[in-house]
């Protein structure tokens, strides 16, 4: 498993924090696109006072129709891979960056369990996207460990510090 520590909610912050920094540093407004977190990104960098000068848009897409209206992800690749999987956070982190004209984005989608896991896909299941305006995007495969909490944060945590790297990369 990628990360026996479950970040706490001051991790998260500090995390959080980073990524407004860098974002100010940048002159540039970022955006998340989210499933398994359930919009738990956007609370954390939003928790910050001052965030509306660095955060530009939020959007949870649970449903395959939510994907394809709110993010543009094609049908066709849900059909095909499927919600979770390393194609559908691609075009879910690149369409949130072209639809909210933030400078920079990220996007999850995974299983947090208890249940809906597969063989294929167990619980614990994540792909994180991340995309900078005039950038590739680019995702990564995490298997998280415990329960469902401990899942999303772990995702919140990997996605926050992706965000900064990003922004600073």
């Amino acid at each position: 498993m990628d990360s026996p520590a479950i970040p706490s909610d001051a991790d998260l912050m500090a995390l959080a924090q980073d990524v407004a920094t860098a974002a100010q540093e940048r002159r540039v407004m970022v955006a998340t696109a989210e499933s398994c977190t359930g919009g738990w990104i956007a609370k954390t960098l939003t928790d910050l006072a001052g965030s509306s000068a660095w955060f530009e848009a939020g959007v949870v897409t649970y449903s395959y129709s939510a994907k394809e209206s709110l993010l543009g992800v094609n049908p066709r690749t849900l059909e095909r891979t499927g919600a979770v999987s390393e194609e559908t956070v691609l075009e879910m982190v690149s369409g949130a960056l072209a639809r909210y004209g933030a400078g920079v984005a990220v996007a999850v989608t995974g299983i947090a369990g208890p249940s809906g896991g597969t063989p294929d896909k167990p619980v614990g299941t994540v792909w994180i996207g991340w995309k900078r305006r005039g950038g590739y995007a680019r995702a990564e495969l995490f298997h998280f460990s415990g329960d469902r909490e401990a899942v999303r944060r772990q995702t919140v945590a990997r996605a926050l510090a992706g965000m900064t790297s990003e922004l600073r990369g």
